[in-house]
């Protein structure tokens, strides 16, 4: 179709509360980011949002739809059993059900959570020394980057507990041999964190094109400096997570989609 919307898939707009529309529409929209960037992969991976409300009820992808194919309607309703709990066609991932439950049953701040499968996400999360203190977006990224041991895919429910204590209060993750993870209370700051993460991959790669003897590290109290600048107790404006900086960036990422990926809000 024109707008990139599935034909079959019936509007909910007005069927359901206003908060999970809201909720739908911009976890469409991540989803159309990640495909703008370049950063999804076919059907795999996944991004979730948690409806407001006492359920705990979390919307996410209908598992083999194309991520710049996905509308605030085609998303899927479940809760924390895995339980389908909507009228649609399609079934969800069993892996991203694994992860996306786990993170939002045990942190009530992470109402979007977002995981990919980039090449320069996975290609940091194989290497032995993680992420490292080579460039300023690293340096923002790194105070509340947390990472998890490759366990296979992500089927087993019992990696739902390890995977939650790895996480602990951070917003990033790089989890072993297998991509990049972050979260956040709003679309916004889950986009801004997961951007930030990306990029700082990305860099590290094209760095190390140089060889590891040519890299230069950041010095530690210049680490330390921004440690401070991106701590929640600093008096500077932050450069990440709930930020002024979300506020600036979500609608300017709405108005890009609706030139050029029109229709994740139907």
């Amino acid at each position: 179709m024109a707008d990139g919307s599935i034909a079959g898939i019936a509007s909910l707009k007005g069927a359901v509360s206003e908060a999970e529309w809201k909720a739908r529409v911009n976890l469409a929209a991540l989803y159309r980011l990640v495909a703008l960037h370049g950063w999804d992969d076919m059907v795999d991976t996944h991004i979730s949002a948690r409806i407001p409300g006492p359920e705990h009820h979390f919307l996410i992808n209908p598992y083999g739809m194309f991520f710049e194919e996905i509308t605030a309607s085609s998303l899927v309703k479940v809760d924390l059993d895995g339980n389908i709990i909507q009228e649609t066609p399609y079934m969800i991932n069993p892996a991203g059900f694994t992860i996306h439950s786990a993170i939002h049953h045990a942190r009530e701040d992470a109402q979007y959570v977002m995981h990919l499968h980039t090449d320069q996400g996975v290609a940091v999360s194989a290497q032995k020394h993680g992420l490292l203190p080579i460039s300023q977006t690293a340096l923002i990224v790194l105070p509340r980057l947390a990472y998890h041991d490759y366990e296979g895919i992500a089927l087993d429910l019992d990696e739902r507990e390890r995977l939650v204590a790895d996480l602990g209060s951070n917003s990033t993750m790089l989890l072993r041999n297998h991509g990049t993870l972050a979260l956040g209370p709003s679309a916004a700051d889950c986009w801004n964190a997961m951007f930030f993460l990306e990029r700082a991959c990305k860099m590290q790669i094209m760095a190390l094109s140089a060889g590891m003897e040519n890299i230069l590290l950041a010095p530690q109290a210049s680490q330390d400096v921004v440690r401070e600048q991106v701590s929640p107790r600093s008096n500077t404006p932050r450069l990440s997570g709930e930020t002024m900086r979300g506020a600036l960036i979500w609608p300017g990422c709405l108005r890009r989609l609706d030139r050029e990926r029109p229709g994740y809000d139907a």
